[in-house]
């Protein structure tokens, strides 16, 4: 072997050494920098899952929190209803009495809404006719109570039942359903209070 063949043998194992060092220090990085995406990467991941476990808990706590407010919507409505079916319920039974105990509680209402002047009292035909006798003095009784005085109409009002209040042309409307609508709220209440309280 020459000199010349050793220095190129001498020159080429260098190389092959050379590149076998940047070949493995080439790998060594690409090894790292595949580690540290895979790193990255499973951050990621465990940062989507945790975005996804919140997600999932505050939609779960929507759907409840929707669920709920539709609970107690159903139930007000069903409370609304059964209130006022009792108030329906309690207006036809006032409306409906015997003439003694109806004429006694149109007795009680109007001493509550007469006043201390002139005027005139009407009623339905159908309520002219089942007046007790003596329901005329008690009407004239109760005007005179607050200082006031009434005349008891023979025509009849259009009316269902209860009675109109005449004050130089200024009308009281006294039906039951009139009372009924106008108390409606505390109606409400009370009814509320003795059935869900």
């Amino acid at each position: 072997m020459t000199g010349l063949e050793k220095i190129t043998d001498q020159i080429q194992e260098e190389a092959k050494a050379s590149a076998a060092r940047r070949l493995e220090a080439a790998q060594k990085e690409a090894e790292a920098v595949l580690a540290e995406a895979e790193e990255a990467c499973a951050a990621m991941e465990s940062e989507a899952a945790q975005k996804n476990a919140a997600m999932k808990v505050n939609y779960e706590g929507r759907v409840k929190s929707s669920a709920e407010q539709q609970r107690r919507t159903a139930l007000l409505r069903a409370k609304q209803e059964i209130i006022a079916e009792v108030i329906e319920e309690a207006y036809v039974t006032l409306k409906k009495k015997d003439a003694q105990s109806y004429f006694l509680t149109l007795e009680k209402i109007l001493k509550t809404y007469v006043l201390a002047e002139e005027g005139e009292i009407y009623f339905s035909a159908e309520d002219l006719a089942r007046m007790p006798a003596d329901f005329e003095k008690k009407v004239k009784a109760a005007a005179r109570e607050k200082g006031g005085s009434l005349v008891l109409k023979k025509e009849p009002k259009a009316i269902a039942d209860g009675f109109i209040l005449a004050y130089g042309g200024v009308e009281e409307n006294c039906t039951l359903k009139a009372l009924f609508d106008a108390k409606k709220d505390q109606l409400q209440d009370k009814v509320n209070a003795i059935l869900f309280s």
